[in-house]
């Protein structure tokens, strides 16, 4: 059987309307809502998409974060994945830390395959994939927007999206392949899907248990909300409208 590690990140909903905590450092999270970032949505999906192509494949969620992770979780199981991973901790994990949790992960398994997000919606860092494939020695593909992978899980045909145009790399299995917005279109998870995902395996672990270094290289120092936009002007015509973009906003 083959198996496929699909780490999530849990982040605020991007229809929320954040609000910097008292702290200044972070956001509140009062009152605020939970999803499982877009781009490892996606990833969740593909790797289903392969569990039904290919039949004999383990699909495994894995994240990192506090209690409230779980429901994240159960959401990428009511999608199709099969059983789930929740490394528990209420501590602030950076992109460093993240990889070396999910190496761990990793190397308590054995999976032919780690597919992840290209990034996350809350930090945009960009970092954890290519970290974690470094970091356990395995070819990577970042920013797929098409995915094949042979039969027999050897090797992986991917599309990636690179200035200019696409780019076609062939890769060795094992190996760390990150998402872009067009790889696919995820799924709802469906009512016979919600109510078995709650009979479906999510083993919590202690992140004291893993014995690893997961001290934060990056702190966040303060954040501020962006400026308040300018109000916009009506125009009365099409040369009134050029003038203004031509002698105030200076745009053409």
């Amino acid at each position: 059987m083959a198996k496929i590690l699909v780490p999530i990140k849990r982040v605020v909903d991007y229809e929320t309307k954040v609000r910097i905590h008292a702290d200044g450092n972070k956001i509140s999270e009062d009152g605020v809502k939970w999803i499982v970032n877009p781009f490892d949505e996606i990833a969740v999906e593909e790797a289903i998409r392969l569990k039904e192509q290919k039949g004999d494949v383990e699909v495994v969620v894995a994240s990192i974060g506090p209690d409230g992770t779980s429901e994240q979780l159960r959401t990428a199981l009511a999608m199709g994945a099969d059983r789930a991973i929740h490394v528990n901790t209420d501590a602030y994990i950076d992109s460093d830390a993240a990889h070396r949790i999910l190496a761990e992960i990793y190397l308590r398994d054995s999976f032919q395959l780690v597919i992840m997000g290209k990034q996350a919606i809350d930090s945009d860092a960009s970092q954890t994939g290519q970290l974690l494939a470094a970091r356990l020695g395995l070819p990577q593909a970042t920013f797929a927007s098409k995915l094949v992978i042979d039969d027999s899980f050897a090797t992986a045909t991917v599309v990636r999206e690179v200035d200019g145009g696409l780019e076609t790399l062939r890769i060795k299995l094992p190996a760390v392949v990150t998402t872009d917005l067009r790889l696919n279109q995820p799924r709802y998870p469906s009512l016979p899907g919600i109510v078995k995902a709650k009979k479906k395996p999510l083993d919590v672990i202690e992140l004291s248990g893993l014995g690893i270094d997961t001290a934060p290289k990056v702190r966040i120092v303060s954040m501020q909300p962006p400026a308040p936009r300018k109000a916009g002007v009506k125009v009365g015509s099409v040369a009134e409208l050029l003038d203004k973009l031509s002698n105030e906003a200076k745009v053409i």
